[in-house]
């Protein structure tokens, strides 16, 4: 899944390209998008780069190529686009100490439980929406501590390093602080959603990649808010 402006990226690169055969300046792109800086449309090529939609080429200036396009046509066929005249709420995971999940978890009988189980989060670039809220997966208790807790699929392979692949299921517990080094689900700037580890030094927040192809990124303290810590991980075969 795609964010808005990740596919329009992709839509106005790749329509660029086929008709100029090269890619379009950083410039042009963030006009093409209406952004007001360079950084979010390095943001939005690093996102496309880490899904595997986007290739840099390197030493070669203005080099980007499309390696494939999403399965559907448009944005938003396998979930409705986020709407434009209102500010976008997570229904996943919420800045606020007293906003509830949308599932708690569930007993089953072989004593295993049920947590929610809320869609795709890009252990890459941040990703805008979680919006599937109908499945749920079964997790031995002994993985969950105090709590809420809730399981998100991971997609992207820039926690690689810390043993998150892509297509694995992370188990997180809830929380709005971590310690240091911990891995973590931030919201950033309100509207965006990753797994990444935390390092905070003064008033500096970095989310912290673990592949060395990625960077890390750093924020101010307004610009984060921790959505909560991992806790386990289930990988199938």
């Amino acid at each position: 899944m795609l964010t808005k402006k990740q596919h329009e990226l992709l839509v106005y690169v790749n329509d660029y390209i086929s008709s100029t055969g090269v890619s379009p300046s950083f410039d042009e792109m963030k006009e093409a998008l209406d952004l007001k800086s360079k950084s979010g449309i390095h943001r939005l090529i690093t996102g496309l780069e880490e899904r595997g939609f986007i290739r840099r080429l390197p030493h070669r200036a203005r080099a980007l190529e499309v390696v494939r396009m999403p399965e559907t046509a448009a944005y938003g066929t396998s979930a409705p686009a986020p709407a434009t005249n209102r500010k976008f709420e997570p229904n996943v995971i919420t800045g606020g100490r007293s906003a509830p999940l949308q599932g708690r978890p569930v007993r089953t009988a072989n004593d295993s439980v049920d947590l929610p189980l809320y869609g795709k989060i890009a252990a890459g670039t941040p990703i805008e929406a979680l919006r599937d809220t109908s499945n749920t997966v079964e997790v031995p208790p002994s993985m969950l501590g105090r709590g809420e807790h809730y399981a998100l699929e991971v997609e992207g392979d820039s926690m690689i390093e810390a043993g998150i692949m892509d297509g694995d299921t992370v188990v997180i517990q809830r929380c709005e602080r971590a310690d240091n080094g911990s891995i973590v689900v931030a919201l950033v700037e309100e509207n965006e959603v990753t797994l990444k580890r935390l390092r905070q030094r003064g008033n500096s927040i970095a989310l912290e990649p673990a592949n060395k192809k990625y960077e890390t990124r750093i924020f101010g303290p307004e610009q984060v808010k921790i959505q909560g810590r991992l806790v386990g991980l289930i990988r199938q075969f």
